[in-house]
């Protein structure tokens, strides 16, 4: 059985396949891992095309989702895959691929860790090319999470993180049908008090294709997330 899964969700990313799996192809010599595509109702053959490169290498396996949205993908991957650990990497290739190898070593050695939590905001971290006020919202929001959550996290709202994947199974039903599964996720981890570590990443911000995160779409939903996580918390203490 592969120890490592790498969740990756596919929607319009036809120009950036090749480059994103030759980057993760040069883990390969550090790490052993399977690759898990999601496709998500794409438009411009993603779907044939990682049905291609499929045929070629025995470690990628391709789903198409059932429901359309990023939370019924992740979803998806997380049932598909049979591996103890599972880390979600967004095909646009924004987050550093070697920070995976780092992940994954971290959460390895110490068998007591649910999770690795990167965040992109540390001294030791380095970001590049992020659009100004998609930052100032960023910083704002998470900020505003991490006060109200009592937490001591920074950067919930990127996908880029690792889990054991008996722990996933332990916080289903996973409700977010959108960006904001990547909230809930650590959300739960931690109003459940399960172990993680949290760690510095870089982030670098796609080259190629279109980001298909809306602010005022999902704005919303994470309010949504972020009442639902809050009450589950309070209704868990009450146990």
């Amino acid at each position: 059985m592969t120890t490592l899964s790498i969740i990756i969700p596919v929607y319009n990313e036809y120009d950036q396949i090749d480059l994103t799996i030759k980057k993760l192809i040069q883990l390969k010599k550090k790490i052993k891992f399977e690759l898990i595509f999601i496709d998500d109702f794409s438009t411009d053959n993603s779907y044939q095309k990682l049905n291609k490169i499929r045929k070629k290498n025995r470690f990628i396996k391709i789903f198409k989702n059932k429901k359309k949205g990023l939370g019924s993908a992740i979803n998806v991957g997380i049932r598909k895959s049979k591996s103890e650990y599972l880390c979600i990497f967004m095909c646009d290739l924004s987050d550093d691929t070697n920070d995976i190898i780092k992940y994954f070593k971290i959460i390895k050695k110490d068998k007591s860790l649910h999770a690795v939590f990167g965040t992109r905001f540390s001294k030791f971290s380095k970001v590049e090319n992020y659009p100004f006020f998609k930052l100032i919202l960023n910083r704002l929001a998470n900020n505003l999470i991490k006060i109200i959550t009592l937490t001591d996290y920074n950067d919930f709202t990127n996908a880029f993180k690792i889990y054991k994947k008996e722990t996933l199974n332990k916080l289903m039903p996973l409700v977010s049908e959108n960006f904001n599964i990547f909230l809930e996720l650590p959300l739960k981890i931690i109003s459940r008090k399960y172990k993680y570590k949290i760690i510095p990443i870089n982030w670098n911000g796609r080259t190629t294709g279109v980001s298909k995160f809306k602010i005022k779409e999902i704005g919303s939903m994470y309010i949504f997330t972020l009442c639902y996580c809050l009450l589950e918390k309070i209704l868990l203490n009450k146990k």
